[in-house]
């Protein structure tokens, strides 16, 4: 297929911004695909690897905007780089104008010289430069809410050295989402404010956990995300434990709640042990490890999914105790009835197909304990890592969020057409009988994904009717009815469309779980 590409000189835009402008293209021009990737070489590498680095963008600098167009036909090659440039360069201020007067700062020391109480920076610039950026906030006394990715870890470890000593906040690097005083930050939710903190090293696993908790009449004091390598060794936590800490002294705070994949050992002792000390409960999930071990008091709650965080957390805050705050309050009503009988005998499989990599994880847990060995391109269990991460394998788990997808493409909560295409990939398989599907929503996120996922559900169950086999999709929405994209909307879209909805991961998971193993049984009695 034919490839044309540019470079944009000395003009920075961050990686949400030229993620939207791809997504504008290709549904404006129907071009096959549009990458914007700033000119690091980190992102000239990820172009290598997937064969779209071509020698025009080769000698592009950090500061450039690379740009790379592929289609089969000329005339929508160039409509797409037309639109492109006006989608990128905007349109002009003239010199002079009021406009000008009013233009957004070009550094952070000017945002703190035009603002009033001005106390976080939010930083979205390519890796290489975004610890010197943050650096720069630091010393302005700032926090940080740190978008960007790719950070060196000593970087990491840097800046938050740097932070806990002025008593700052660095929330990041990869930090997706946060909610401070009620103001959300990158992919967040509309949440009602509350008496329930977060913090968390896992975006969507954040969001999940404050939306259940707006759904079952509870609200959010602070959502605080600190990046997934928080935990690990080389940081110890520092942004966890500084949240822990904040959070430990608000007063708007009753009820605090950990959302993490699992740390390392000493520093989940380390936190736990901090957890302990807290005079106010602690809702503590390690995602598929076992926290109960380190709980030193009855004040630490450890669970084991995404629901039960946001469930014991609100029985927690409504001063319920024993054997009420272990069952937690749930919003899920009676799972969807489902027809095994209409399966056909080769359909045992389950695949999931996931925006969010933290579902991808609750996910496998989930399957893990129902007996369901399960493989992925995230797999938790070395031993199930997919050799391919294209090509799903018995029971598969995919986040279609990892850097393996997303070379060239936007992310699958901007743009639904890599998981578009996986679904009718896996609809046409005959041993396949459940799908999975997150939809996430908020800001940043596409305006209306149960609309542009709706299709292909319709078409994905018609070919597996055509062929004479069910297709179960499992659903659910990750999101509030205050989300711009409105929650009631977006369920109706995907329950008019055929999908079987439930109303959290959690929920989801076990649904498709409970199905897999009714196939097995019949399929075991049938045998005999």
């Amino acid at each position: 297929m034919p490839i044309q590409s540019q470079v944009k000189k000395n003009l920075y835009k961050d990686s949400v911004a030229l993620m939207l402008i791809c997504q504008q293209v290709i549904a404006r021009t129907g071009v096959k695909r549009t990458t914007l990737l700033m000119g690091t070489r980190g992102n000239k590498d990820i172009l290598a690897q997937a064969n779209l680095l071509q020698a025009e963008v080769e000698a592009a600098l950090p500061s450039d905007i690379m740009i790379i167009v592929e289609d089969d036909a000329q005339d929508v090659i160039e409509a797409a780089l037309r639109e492109v440039d006006v989608l990128i360069e905007g349109e002009d201020v003239p010199k002079g104008s009021q406009a000008e007067a009013v233009r957004p700062p070009r550094s952070l020391a000017m945002g703190v010289s035009r603002g009033d109480a001005v106390n976080i920076a939010q930083i979205s610039v390519p890796g290489a430069y975004a610890g010197a950026e943050a650096i720069k906030a630091l010393r302005l006394g700032l926090s940080v809410f740190l978008f960007s990715d790719n950070v060196p870890i000593e970087q990491e470890r840097a800046i938050k050295q740097l932070a806990a000593k002025k008593g700052l906040l660095v929330m990041g690097p990869d930090c997706g989402t946060a909610i401070l005083n009620g103001v959300p930050l990158g992919f967040a939710n509309v949440v009602r404010r509350g008496r329930i903190g977060i913090v968390a090293a896992s975006g969507t696993g954040l969001q999940e956990v404050a939306t259940q908790i707006h759904r079952l009449g509870e609200g959010i004091s602070h959502a605080i995300g600190t990046g997934g390598r928080d935990v690990y060794e080389e940081i110890g936590a520092s942004t966890m434990r500084q949240g822990l800490d904040l959070l430990a002294k608000d007063a708007a705070t009753d009820v605090i709640v950990i959302v993490s994949k699992p740390p390392a050992q000493r520093v989940t002792e380390r936190i736990m042990a901090l957890a302990s000390d807290i005079r106010k409960p602690v809702v503590v999930l390690f995602l598929g490890s076992d926290a109960g071990g380190h709980a030193a008091n009855g004040g630490v709650y450890p669970v084991g999914t995404l629901e039960a965080a946001a469930g014991v957390a609100v029985a927690l805050a409504r001063g319920m105790s024993g054997a009420d705050v272990a069952a937690g309050i749930s919003v899920e009503t009676a799972p969807p009835a489902v027809d095994t009988a209409k399966f056909g005998a080769t359909q045992r499989y389950l695949r999931a197909l996931y925006s969010g990599g933290t579902f991808c994880a609750e996910t496998q847990v989930i399957w893990r304990e129902a007996g369901i060995r399960t493989f992925s391109n995230t797999a938790l269990d070395e031993d199930n890592a997919l050799a391919d991460p294209l090509q799903s394998r018995e029971h598969s788990a995919i986040d279609l969020g990892d850097d393996v997808f997303t070379v060239g493409r936007p992310h699958p909560m901007i743009d639904s057409t890599l998981r578009v295409e996986r679904l009718l990939q896996e609809a046409r398989d005959p041993s396949v009988a459940v799908v999975v599907l997150d939809v996430v929503l908020g800001y940043g996120s596409h305006e209306d994904p149960a609309g542009a996922l709706a299709p292909a559900i319709v078409e994905a169950r018609r070919l597996a009717r055509q062929e004479g086999r069910e297709l179960a999709i499992v659903s659910f929405v990750c999101g509030t009815e205050d989300d711009p994209q409105r929650l009631s909307v977006q369920r109706a879209k995907l329950q008019d469309a055929g999908a079987m909805l439930v109303t959290g991961s959690t929920a989801a998971a076990r649904l498709a779980a409970a199905i897999a193993i009714r196939l097995d049984s019949a399929r075991q009695t049938r045998g005999n």
